[in-house]
């Protein structure tokens, strides 16, 4: 079985020398005092310990066992409790939570090089405390003071655990479809009646309460998404004092068989009459529950990152020990009967794509993270707003690419290993079975880019991407910046086919539908050569350090910039063609 060791050296340069968490920290108020350089690394050095050595060597025995279900009871994998158990000792569910309900209060740039580990050592065991930490955020953003009293201190400290209940059998993306009925009761509370399904941990054994956001219309509600209300469900009613009490009419009808992730718990959920009481307004639902399903979608996207990560480590681990053949430029190990398959050139394509793709992801996720702590922390009014705009504008470019390319990479790590990455004991099958559903839920892919096109950059005329891609010029506009020309031509790039795209789709809607996809990869091609640059700037900074990791990083930059980015031109191309060639069949066609 593969090991997994958190890239901490990685984790480190990315948030100490390339964004320089430390010195932002030091100037937000509510941050100041709470983290500093030497609380961050011994957060990331316990993180390492428990994702390595607690939570990594159940991958591949969880898989296998799967999450069972039997009488409406929901049993995790051997040795899940026991491993949950330890986990939530350390704090890790509240680590980013509101320190004045019991969370850590730490920020989000630490808490997803946290995320990463966790799902690179095990996504499934990862998605139970995802769902819990994002349940959380959206009660401290819009629930009343006593039902945050009541809930968010036991979530916090990992006792009980969250899940969000949006989808339901007819009703998937078009929400406004649900059919989960509200019923108003004499002591203000409502009973919750419908059924949901794909919901992650709606059901398990490792805490003693689950504690379930559902959606749900009121009678009066009015039809379509506007009519969605939000209501906290607890699987087991809680008592004045805050003790457990009798159990919620709330059950799991059954378990989803699934192509990966199986260790995770993906249920149906049963609401007969339930008590439930309303988080926020009523018939403003939706909106409340966007702030839990953003928080997932980037935690989703670093899914991608997680699994990409463990699969180039054992892939590199392979390619190092493999021998087969010659190198092309002759015996490079004569003492050996063969070279290892690190020599080969398409080996050193696949091996460099991963890791120029996943430490890309790495530093966009960083990124996003710096701009929810200023969204959050910042003192001034306008950082905070230009940071939430940036927030909304890359939240789902970070979800669709990372997990796109993640995807990718794990394809990638297994062709490494020839026919035994196909093989179930060495880890790179499981991958790809397991980050392939990040591509799917929190939003599809492509409803991601849709999102980003139509609503995030065509709906305001671009005033976003102009404030993301200004940053970008600031940056290659400084003397001696690396790969200035480059970033200059990818920006205007960009640019162009928003323009382009902004005169198209006002004659024709059907163009931002046809466009989005590769839309979104544009963007996302831009970002990591951007953060590639930044990334190339501290490494030639500090070459004489550590020449061995440094240089790597120069390499791997030139890499990128060479081999990757110009994918932005087919990109373009295939944007520029048009809507008209989806519509030459008609549905009998096809």
């Amino acid at each position: 079985m593969p090991e997994f060791n958190a890239p901490l050296r990685d984790m480190r340069f990315v948030l100490h020398e390339v964004f320089d968490a430390p010195a932002l920290w030091a100037r937000l108020p509510a941050l100041a005092e709470t983290v500093d350089a030497d609380t961050a690394d011994a957060i990331l050095e316990e993180a390492a310990k428990v994702t390595s050595q607690l939570i990594a060597p159940l991958n591949r025995s969880g898989d296998e066992e799967g999450a069972q279900w039997r009488d409406g009871q929901v049993s995790t994998p051997s040795g899940f409790q026991q491993a949950y158990a330890t986990y939530i000792e350390g704090g890790w569910v509240g680590l980013a939570g509101n320190a004045e309900y019991g969370g850590m209060g730490m920020p989000k740039m630490l808490a997803v090089q946290v995320e990463e580990m966790l799902y690179g050592a095990n996504s499934s065991f990862a998605l139970y405390s995802a769902l819990s930490s994002g349940a959380c955020l959206a009660l401290d953003a819009h629930a009343s003071e006593a039902l945050k009293n009541i809930y968010l201190p036991p979530m916090y400290e990992g006792r009980w655990a969250g899940s969000m209940c949006l989808t339901e059998a007819h009703a998937g993306t078009d929400l406004g479809l649900i059919r989960s009925r509200a019923e108003p009761q004499a002591d203000g509370s409502y009973r919750i009646s419908g059924s949901k399904i794909f919901i992650t941990g709606g059901e398990q054994d490792l805490t003693e309460n689950i504690i379930h956001l559902v959606l749900a219309k009121l009678p009066d509600a009015p039809a379509g998404p506007k009519g969605i209300s939000l209501f906290v469900v607890p699987k087991v009613l809680v008592n004045p004092d805050g003790s457990l009490g009798a159990a919620n009419a709330v059950s799991c009808g059954s378990l989803e068989h699934k192509m990966g992730i199986k260790a995770s718990a993906t249920c149906v959920m049963n609401f007969d009459g339930a008590s439930g009481w309303l988080v926020g307004e009523a018939n403003k639902g939706l909106a409340a529950m966007f702030t839990m399903m953003n928080y997932e979608r980037l935690s989703i996207g670093i899914q991608g990152i997680g699994c990409a990560a463990a699969s180039y480590q054992s892939a590199v681990a392979y390619a190092r020990e493999r021998v087969q053949s010659r190198a092309p430029s002759g015996a490079v190990a004569p003492e050996k009967a063969a070279d290892p398959i690190i020599v080969h050139p398409d080996v050193r394509r696949m091996l460099l794509t991963m890791k120029a793709m996943t430490e890309g992801g790495r530093a966009f996720a960083c990124y996003v993270g710096q701009q929810l702590d200023l969204a959050k922390y910042a003192d001034e009014p306008a950082e905070r707003n230009n940071a939430q705009a940036l927030v909304a504008l890359l939240t789902p470019v970070a979800k669709a690419f990372f997990t796109d390319s993640g995807l990718e990479s794990c394809i990638h790590g297994q062709q490494v290993f020839g026919g035994h990455g196909y093989i179930r004991e060495w880890g790179q099958e499981q991958l790809v079975r397991d980050v392939r559903i990040a591509q799917i839920y929190e939003g599809t892919n492509g409803i991601q880019a849709l999102d980003l096109l139509g609503r995030k950059v065509l709906a305001d005329n671009g005033q976003a991407l102009r404030q993301f891609t200004a940053e970008i010029r600031r940056f290659a506009d400084q003397p001696g910046a690396p790969f200035a020309g480059e970033l200059f031509e990818a920006v205007q790039r960009l640019e162009d086919v928003s323009d382009w795209l902004q005169t198209r789709a006002a004659d024709n809607r059907n163009e931002i539908g046809a466009a989005s996809v590769e839309y979104l990869h544009l963007f996302g091609y831009l970002a990591y050569a951007w953060l590639w640059a930044r990334m190339a700037q501290v490494a030639e900074q500090n070459l004489p350090e550590d020449p061995a990791f440094y240089g790597g990083k120069l390499a791997t930059a030139n890499f990128y910039m060479q081999r990757l980015l110009p994918r932005m031109a087919s990109l373009e191309q295939s944007i520029r063609a048009g809507s008209e060639s989806l519509f030459g069949l008609s549905a009998e066609q096809f």
